[in-house]
Parts: C-alpha cells; structure tokens; sequence
C-alpha cells in the first residue's frame, strides 16, 4: 500500500485528508494519507526515519521553508519562492514543489475572476510570497503590499523586479489604502486585526480572497462582507493546490492531469464541504 502524509504544527484542523483520500478512492488506487504533527524541530529527525512506504508528503506551516532546504530538486515555483509544500519521495530522491502559486491561480479563476491590472497583498511572509508569484503568472502588474513592519516588504519588492512586477509598501493602517479590484490576505487566521483598519482595507472596494479556511470569517471577510463585497475564502485554494499535489505524487508532473479529473474535482469538492 502506498501511503502520504501532511505535516504540520498545528495539523489537528487540516482538512487535506479528507481531501486526498476521496480522490484515492475515486481514482481506485490503494493509498492513504495520513496526518502527522511535526514543528521545525521534529522536522529533520522524522524525514530522516520515514518508512519507504511513505511516497510523498504535503507540509504547512511551518515546515515549507524546511522543505525547500531539505530537497534534492526543486520546480521553478519553489525556487522562486523559497518554500515548498510538497514533497515526492521517489527514485531516492526528494524532489520540492510549490503548489500553492497554482492553487492560488485556479482558485481565483474558479471564483469567476479575471486577471486586474492591479491587486493588493495583506501580510508580507511566506504565503505573501506566493501570492506575489501567482498575480504575476495571471498577469497582475502593480501589487500593493500591506504590512505591519515596512521592512518586510523589501524581498518581495526584490521578487518583483524578477518578475516584472512593480511593488510598492503601505502600512496597515485604517485609511489611505489605494483602491485595486483585487486584495489577497496571506496573514493567518488568527492574527488580531484591529476593526477600524480591516474596514479601512475594505473601504479601498474590490473582491477579497483569503488564503485562511479554518478560522472563517476573518477579521477582513467580516469587513467586506459588512460593506457588501465579495469574500471568498480559502478552501478553494485548499481544493486546488490538493489536486496539483495529487498530479505529483501520481506521475511526478504537476501538469498532467489525472484520470477523468474533474469527476475526482467534484468528489474532493463534495468531501471539502462534508469535511
């Protein structure tokens, strides 16, 4: 029996095995997937002691800057980015990817939306990252990023000269926020947001997409959705960085889809909700 895993610290919420094991059985193959908890300092000590029955791992926060340095081959996401969420464990080999720029692309586009000409980050770290990556594979030309600390703007204002994308800093602040028809939140859940600056970004107008599904609504969804915005949150990104995932662990390439792909879509869709 081929098996996987998510690692995570926490990893009690996650929702990926619901996710993997219903497009298992959809595809008909004998594999499971598993949940483990692992912090940074476990990290080393249990990917070294892996059973090689183990194929392949999906890592969340926060191992994906772990995983990156741990990998053999990374694809040009992860490099880009520096983090990576998935692990293939095949050929003795330990090859990264980052789904998660993907994920973030056919979210939106599930979503029903088009590429603007501009949008908006809150949150400046890993996810952030990505983020920045997929709004400039959709084609996303100026990104405003919103951030406590102005400092850490500056790599992703450095990612965005490699990629041809202009990026400018603004604090998170209740006013000032240029308008853009499109904001993404890569801060966790749980980050305290005070109410006056989560109305103050929604006040700027535009859709949101929040990278969080756990803790829902957030602090921001509850803004947009009190202004009478559009929120959308981050399960489907879940659902579609789950399915690249799956790609990988099947053949080792993140584009080829799977068999009758998007009858195991709806099943993982349906065990997203029942989840």
């Amino acid at each position: 029996m081929t098996a996987l895993e998510v690692w995570g610290d926490p990893i009690a919420h996650s929702l990926s095995p619901a996710l993997h094991n219903a497009a298992y059985a959809r595809l008909g193959w004998d594999w499971t997937y598993g949940r483990r908890r692992v912090g940074e300092a476990d990290f080393a000590r249990e990917l070294s002691a892996l059973s090689p029955d183990i194929r392949g791992l999906s890592c969340t926060m926060p191992l994906k800057a772990l995983v990156h340095a741990a990998a053999d081959e990374r694809d040009a996401r992860a490099e880009l980015t520096g983090a990576a969420n998935t692990l293939l464990l095949t050929d003795g080999r330990r090859r990264a990817f980052n789904t998660d720029v993907g994920g973030i692309i056919a979210a939106l586009e599930d979503a029903g939306l088009r590429a603007p000409a501009s949008a908006r980050i809150v949150g400046a770290g890993a996810t952030a990252t990505s983020a920045l990556v997929a709004l400039a594979e959709w084609g996303v030309g100026l990104v405003d990023v919103v951030a406590r600390r102005p400092e850490a703007v500056a790599p992703l204002r450095e990612l965005g000269e490699r990629l041809g994308v202009t990026v400018d800093g603004a604090p998170l602040t209740a006013r000032g926020h240029r308008p853009h028809p499109l904001t993404l939140a890569t801060l966790p859940g749980d980050a305290p947001i005070a109410r006056d600056v989560a109305e103050g970004l929604a006040a700027a107008g535009g859709v949101l997409f929040d990278v969080v599904y756990g803790h829902w609504p957030t602090a921001l969804a509850s803004a947009w959705q009190a202004a009478g915005l559009p929120a959308h949150s981050g399960e489907g990104m879940l659902l579609r960085q789950a399915v690249l995932q799956i790609r990988i662990f099947a053949t080792g390439d993140v584009l080829r889809p799977l068999p009758e792909e998007e009858a195991v879509v709806a099943v993982m869709r349906r065990a997203l909700v029942g989840g």
